[in-house]
This record gives C-alpha cells, structure tokens and sequence, in this order.
C-alpha cells in the first residue's frame, strides 16, 4: 500500500509542478494589454503611445502596423510619429501634463543614456 500511495504522491507533485511551470500570470506591474487583454510580459514586451501615452503589447502594435492597416493609435487615432523627434515632442508633451506613464518612460529613458 505504500508503495502505491508513494508513487501517486509523486504523480501529482509532477502534475502540480507542471500546472506552477506553465500557468500565465493573472497580471504584471504593467497590468494587461487595453487590446488583447494579456497580461503585458514585462521587460521591453510592450509599446507605449507616445500620443496618449497607453500601453499596448508587441503583438497588437505589430498588428496596427501590417501593411493593409492605416498607421494610427488604435486609441486616440492620431498618426503614427514618422521619426524620434516627433516621437520626444508627443512625449514631452505628455510630461508637461504629468502623465505617470509618460514620466515613467522617460525618466527611464533619461537613465539609461
């Protein structure tokens, strides 16, 4: 009987590891996607709007940018930037209405250079 009850310990040990292993996380610091809602994977896996500062996932903003697809912020619909310094400018702009995702960014941003 032991033997028995030792083995199906160890079944389900494996079964809850694999359940721990594979299951999403219910949300990151990042909160989810506003499109998908996925949670957002955290380092350098999402795109801010540098016009309304929202955060989106890779994912949704590769599908914002196939070809066939106008290029616009699927939230306020503004054009996408065309070069950096567009994109500084919308920033900046952001910053000066004390945006927290916008100061986030680029405070970050500001660090690393």
């Amino acid at each position: 009987h032991l033997s028995q009850h030792d083995r199906a310990c160890k079944e389900r040990a494996a079964e809850l590891r694999d359940e721990i292993l594979f299951r999403q996380p219910e949300s990151s610091n990042l909160g989810d996607c506003p499109i998908c809602f996925l949670p957002h994977p955290g380092n350098k896996h999402y795109v801010v709007q540098s016009c309304c500062s929202k955060i989106i996932c890779v994912g949704c903003n590769y599908a914002n940018g196939l070809p066939n697809c106008e290029q616009m912020c699927p939230f306020c619909r503004k054009p996408s930037p065309h070069n950096k310094e567009e994109v500084r400018r919308r920033l900046t702009k952001r910053v000066a209405a004390s945006d927290p995702v916008a100061l986030k960014h680029v405070g970050a941003r500001h660090y690393l250079e």
